[in-house]
């Protein structure tokens, strides 16, 4: 039957370029092919989705596969992830019906002379999961008895434990092959399906196989219930993966990414790794940040080195090692530092560290900062915030870069933070982003930034007006930003915590509403369920209602057991994405926690 793929879909659209594709799959140029199998491989199952297209284009996959010029391994591949793919029920249905149907003519390259062929024809049978394949696990077991490729073997033992019903018992025997691949592969998969706590044995199995034939484990490469062992260990059981760590399995990092305080477990292994990067020197840091003050020294020794790097950015996270490390000729190097590199953003990140843990005694580094404002970064600049003494010195240099870094907020953020310090200068220049047209967000920026140097709301109220027609979640945050002076502007506050129906459309309206008029009894409520809703731990910085509360000094009762399973967690509740040589997130949001929990009543 002809298909009509103008009525199909593929992740781009509609399918009409599929049979040019799939005749581009069958031209004897190998390149033409391979441009082809990309382009198949993202329209027909992009990043593991599929469409209605999918089902349809695998009869003419397996003919090419089966009969075509090249490129075999990986229409099969494809072929499999089609059979595994997510959709909806009906496109999952007719894929994995499709393969089940193209299949049996492609069965016997399961014994073809490549092994690559026969491996992919192992990963194509497992991703067609039950009932599909369940008839051709003695297949499986044959190609278990005969195959003479360790990695092929390895694939078949997994393919046969997500499709066995049973206890495993057979991976047993296993276990002392004399191949660490068939090893690792039948410890893995009884690690899979094992209670917790793990078995040390099985741990220690993986460990060393994994130890004898370093390899990664292929978790994109499986269907479920597929588990790599090291996901295993890392999800469920920290113990077992510091275990796998002592005995080779290279997972320091990743331990204390998913588990709180496991640093001082680590850190032998974490300064036996090889550095040559900026952004493992940041990891390292981050580690220092964690550790008891005893620790730090061997930190302080892993940098040093780095000092001497031709790399100004290596240079630059040694430093916030050091720094981070408690070190004190931090302070001295990254004065110089400023001096003779003062836009890296490195740079930045090593002024931050010794600014946070040397405070005071860091003051030559601001003022270093300050001398030279046309040259640093605007998120340098913002760094003077925390030494009024040393910005205001350069109150007109910040002044004057006001206009030259529109959008970027950096000397709004520090010309604010002086306050009456800032002077005339800093005020004009305030007043003049505000109402000069710089546009709506650097403009509102100075304006609050204006009434935090004078006390005058007017150009914020200006530029507030009224309620944005689009209910812009910003505008409400800006009003709460004045305080008592958005006084005007309560009536359309009040309405919002009425109208909004989420949490954190009803929390960002009650932050502003206490914030203006210091209220409670209508407040506390809609900011404590904001601030246990689902969303509250995966954004950047603290939960805005966090410190608000911690402020109030109240916390509903129904918040209590949620904010204590986030302040006791052995598991971390936020991650970090951005490694920049500071204390993970995670733990300066369980301390914040931690004080709301100690400090607030509950009410009843």
């Amino acid at each position: 039957m002809e298909i009509d793929w103008g009525k199909l879909t593929h992740a781009y659209g509609p399918a009409d370029d599929i049979p040019g594709l799939l005749s581009a799959m069958a031209s004897e140029d190998a390149a033409v092919r391979e441009e082809a199998s990309h382009e198949l491989f993202s329209a027909l199952c992009h990043q593991g989705g599929i469409h209605d297209a999918s089902a349809a284009a695998v009869p003419r996959l397996a003919r090419l596969a089966l009969d075509g010029p090249g490129h075999r391994r990986e229409l099969l591949w494809l072929i499999a992830a089609i059979a595994d793919g997510a959709g909806s029920p009906a496109e999952r249905a007719a894929a994995r019906r499709a393969v089940a149907e193209a299949l049996p003519p492609l069965l016997h390259l399961a014994h073809d002379t490549d092994p690559e062929t026969r491996d992919a024809m192992v990963l194509l049978i497992a991703s067609l999961g039950h009932p599909y394949a369940l008839p051709l696990l003695p297949l499986l077991r044959a190609r278990l008895a005969e195959e003479p490729d360790p990695r092929v073997r390895e694939h078949v033992v997994t393919a046969l434990g997500l499709l066995e019903a049973g206890d495993g018992g057979w991976r047993h025997g296993l276990l002392t092959d004399p191949e660490p691949r068939i090893r690792l592969a039948a410890a893995e998969d009884l690690l899979r399906t094992a209670e917790l706590p793990l078995p040390g044995e099985l741990v220690d199995v993986c460990a060393r196989a994994h130890a004898a034939d370093p390899h990664d484990r292929e978790s994109g490469h499986w269907p479920d219930p597929y588990r790599p062992f090291t996901d295993r260990l890392l999800e469920d059981d920290p113990e077992a993966a510091v275990r796998a760590l002592t005995r080779g399995v290279p997972l320091a990092h990743d331990i204390t990414e998913r588990w709180r305080d496991r640093e001082a477990d680590v850190l032998p292994w974490v300064l036996a790794e090889p550095v040559t990067a900026a952004w493992e020197l940041y990891r390292l840091a981050r580690l220092a940040c964690a550790l008891p003050r005893e620790s730090r020294g061997r930190v302080r020794e892993r940098a040093l080195p780095h000092l001497d790097s031709a790399d100004p950015q290596v240079r630059a996270a040694a430093l916030t090692v050091l720094a981070r490390a408690g070190a004190a000729e931090a302070v001295p190097e990254v004065v110089r530092l400023v001096e003779e590199a003062p836009g890296l953003d490195g740079t930045a990140r090593a002024v931050t560290a010794v600014a946070e843990e040397f405070g005071a005694a860091a003051l030559p580094v601001a003022r270093a900062v300050a001398g030279r404002p046309a040259a640093v970064s605007p998120r340098l600049a913002g760094v003077l915030a925390r030494y009024p003494e040393a910005a205001a010195e350069a109150v007109p240099e910040l002044a004057a870069l006001l206009p030259a870094h529109a959008g970027t907020y950096a000397e709004v953020h520090v010309l604010g933070g002086l306050v009456a310090a800032a002077g005339g200068a800093g005020a004009e220049a305030l007043r003049a982003a505000a109402t000069g047209g710089a546009g709506s967000s650097v403009s509102m920026a100075a304006a609050l930034a204006y009434h935090r140097v004078t006390g005058d709301p007017e150009p914020a109220l200006a530029l507030l007006g009224r309620e944005p027609a689009d209910a812009d979640p910003e505008w409400v945050d800006h009003a709460g930003e004045l305080g008592p002076a958005a006084a005007p502007l309560l009536p359309l506050v009040e309405r919002r915590l009425a109208e909004r129906r989420t949490a954190g459309g009803r929390g960002r309206a009650a932050l502003a509403l206490w914030r203006i008029t210091g209220r409670t009894e209508d407040t506390v409520e809609p900011l404590a369920r904001w601030l246990v809703g689902r969303d509250s731990w995966s954004g950047l910085g603290l939960p805005p209602a966090l410190p608000a509360l911690t402020a109030i000094g109240l916390l509903p009762r129904f918040a209590v057991a949620p904010l204590r399973e986030v302040a006791e967690s052995e598991r971390r509740v936020r991650s970090d994405l951005f490694v920049e040589g500071g204390p993970h997130p995670d733990y300066v949001l369980r301390s914040a926690v931690r004080e709301l929990l100690c400090s607030a009543t509950v009410p009843g």
